[in-house]
């Protein structure tokens, strides 16, 4: 089999694509702003993650049963993957809401002690990145996501 017509493989990838491709018209949508920079984010509506691993999943459920060993490991793969999207990333992403938020406030707090009329307490620091997980509802939008692409690229392949 080579790469190209590795179903499985292919559709974990376009699950991928076309889930942050999709997160900024629907982000558009939502604040009436469009943000490019989602494209390659983490986080976000639908989960990437999810869906690839569900379209790896499908495509293996269809190709070999549910009852094969490679729909059995990327099963357990994939648990694992949207727990920690959910889970431990999410709860990163909350921290460095927390951490940001300390770091200005510290800031504001020495620029006042300084006597500084700086404009900008958040100037020249470096934010962490608070945008890592995905809530329930990002996560769930991306197993869909991924069940449909890869029940569409099976068909599309044995067409």
């Amino acid at each position: 089999m080579d790469f190209w017509n590795n179903i499985p493989l292919m559709a974990a990838l376009i699950a991928i694509g076309f889930a942050q491709v999709i997160k900024v018209p629907i982000q558009a949508l939502m604040s009436r702003t469009t943000n490019w920079s989602l494209l390659t984010a983490t986080g976000g509506m639908p989960s990437s993650h999810s869906a690839a691993v569900c379209a790896l999943m499908t495509t293996l459920a269809i190709e070999h049963g549910m009852n094969s060993p490679y729909f059995a490991v990327a099963a357990i793969f994939g648990v694992i993957v949207m727990y920690d999207a959910m889970g431990v990333r999410r709860q990163s992403g909350e921290q460095a809401i927390t951490i940001n938020k300390l770091i200005a406030d510290f800031q504001a707090i020495t620029n006042i002690g300084k006597n500084s009329t700086e404009k900008d307490p958040d100037e020249g620091l470096k934010r962490l990145k608070e945008v890592l997980g995905h809530k329930p509802t990002e996560v769930f939008f991306g197993i869909l996501t991924g069940i449909a692409i890869g029940f569409l690229v099976e068909y599309l392949y044995h067409l």
